[in-house]
Parts: C-alpha cells; structure tokens; sequence
C-alpha cells in the first residue's frame, strides 16, 4: 500500500523547535519530490518547503525560508521538517504530499482532492 504518513506535531512555545516526519511506505522517496503543506485555520494550504530528492534541490516559502529545514533521508525512506525559532503563525496543520515534480513546482503549485490526516502543530506561550 502506498502512503505517506506525518508525526511529530505538537504543542512549542514561541522560539522553540520541533521535528516533524513523513514517512513514505510502498514507494521510495528518492525517486520523487516530497513537500510539506500546512493549513491554518480560515486559510488555503500552502507549500512552505520542498525537497527533489532526485537532486537534493530545495524550495521554501519566504515565510519559513531561514527557520526552517527540510531533509530526505533515503535509508529510512522518511523526509523531515525541522522547525526552529517558531513562531505563533506557524500554528497549522502540517502534511506532506509527493510527485514527480521539482521542489518549487510541488511547492507552488501542487493541488491535491485527498490529503492525510496531517499532525497539528501548536505554537503558544
């Protein structure tokens, strides 16, 4: 079966870190790019980093771009999003979506019916 599957959200307070996963089974990630979208309540979801890892090539979005750090790592064929320096805006559903795209591209512009459950990350005093 394939499925990506995200974990690691939680509560942060303000200028903390957290890591979340998005572990890929039924398929390798090293073929593909793999992002992370979040959703904030009352908004669209969007692209906010992305990794092809065909090439290691990254995307992020200005409002994460500095803070945050995503990684693929092939062996445990799970992509990872490290977040520092947090801030109460990135308080959102996260998930994670795959394609054969380039990082920017998946980032931009992918459009997906069905998403994962996702992992909720709260970011509050």
């Amino acid at each position: 079966q394939v499925q990506l599957v995200e974990s690691g959200g939680g509560l942060v307070q303000p200028g903390g870190s957290l890591r979340l996963s998005c572990a890929a089974s039924g398929w390798l990630i090293e073929n593909y790019a793999v992002g992370w979208f979040r959703q904030a309540p009352g908004k669209e979801r969007e692209g906010i980093a992305c990794i092809d890892n065909t090439n290691g090539r990254t995307y992020y979005a200005d409002s994460v771009k500095g803070r945050f750090a995503i990684s693929g790592d092939n062996d445990e064929n799970v992509v990872y999003l490290q977040m520092n320096n947090v801030k109460r805006e990135d308080t959102a559903k996260y998930y994670c979506a795959s394609a054969r795209l380039g990082a920017q591209t998946l980032c931009i512009n992918w459009r997906q019916d069905n998403w994962n459950q996702g992992t909720q990350v709260t970011v509050s005093p």
